[in-house]
């Protein structure tokens, strides 16, 4: 049989509770940055297709949030995307932290893994954090929770073991057809790209009371006469406290998320940008469904 006959193709859901790692880990599979990363819990709320490409064969990760007890119609939203991920998908990859102790975070995950009837791997992440000594009883106390299709231990942060994580979906997954081109990483439009790029930045510069109240749209993206790309982005928060924040003294904290933001959108769109951001208020807009479809937390 020819190799191209044998090539392999499925949909894989990464799952696991807040702050685990999941989009550092695609992210690190992809070999490039598709999926925004932070050390705040909750950082992704859609659920995002990344895809991986090579001779053997394409594996399509749905990146989903953080499943968690939800506070806000927001929340609910992010809990149903990462549970629809579970739909039609050839495999699951459960990811727990090894720095941190089994709780019933991880167990309302993993029984909702269960339901779905596929090989599920066990990835255990941030080993990088713990003395390697201590990884063996992490692997004994999950594995007799349930029959893991492979128990992987990685660091997403520094790479250890990620290729093995796609060796061993490959030897589960079946023949089948090439869904994308080779050359595309994700489903996500551009201008979606940039939101998040920009959400990515604010996260990283606000303290803690900000990020989840933030939504980030982007209004206007167009190539102008000097061939810069103006783009147009507007922050939204809840409170003028928050707007506060965000913009900063004298505006010194939008122009650094402007600063850092516009380096990397830049290498996005290969092109030079004028990044335009914005500073708005739209109180309590995670519990109001017309502003979650505004910014694009829709059902499908």
């Amino acid at each position: 049989m020819k190799m191209k006959d044998q090539f392999k193709s499925g949909f894989v859901a990464v799952v696991g509770r807040p702050n685990v790692g999941k989009s550092t880990l695609i992210n690190r599979i992809i070999r490039q940055k598709v999926t925004i990363v932070s050390d705040k819990a909750q950082t992704t709320r859609n659920k995002i297709l990344c895809i991986h490409t090579d001779d053997e064969c394409q594996i399509i990760f749905l990146d989903t949030p953080g499943i968690h007890k939800p506070k806000h119609k927001l929340g609910r939203f992010m809990d149903d995307a990462a549970f629809s991920a579970l739909h039609d998908i050839d495999a699951a990859v459960f990811l727990v932290a090894a720095d941190e102790k089994r709780g019933p975070g991880d167990m309302f995950v993993l029984n909702k893994v269960k339901d779905a009837g596929v090989p599920v791997f066990l990835v255990i992440n941030k080993t990088d954090k713990v003395d390697k000594k201590k990884i063996p009883a992490v692997i004994a106390d999950y594995s007799q929770l349930y029959d893991f299709a492979g128990i992987i231990p990685v660091s997403a942060l520094n790479g250890d073991n990620v290729d093995i994580v796609t060796d061993e979906l490959k030897k589960i997954l079946q023949p089948g057809p090439k869904y994308f081109p080779d050359d595309m990483i994700t489903d996500q439009p551009e201008r979606l790209l940039v939101s998040e790029i920009v959400r990515e930045k604010l996260l990283r510069a606000t303290r803690e009371e900000v990020p989840h109240a933030v939504a980030v749209f982007t209004e206007e993206m167009a190539k102008r006469d000097n061939d810069k790309v103006y783009i147009r982005v507007t922050v939204y928060v809840e409170r003028e406290s928050q707007k506060r924040i965000v913009i900063g003294k004298n505006g010194a904290v939008l122009k650094e998320i402007g600063r850092y933001a516009r380096t990397e959108i830049e290498q996005l769109l290969g092109s030079n940008v004028f990044l335009d951001i914005w500073v708005k208020v739209k109180p309590d807009w995670r519990n109001k469904a017309a502003a979650l479809n505004e910014f694009g937390y829709k059902d499908e």
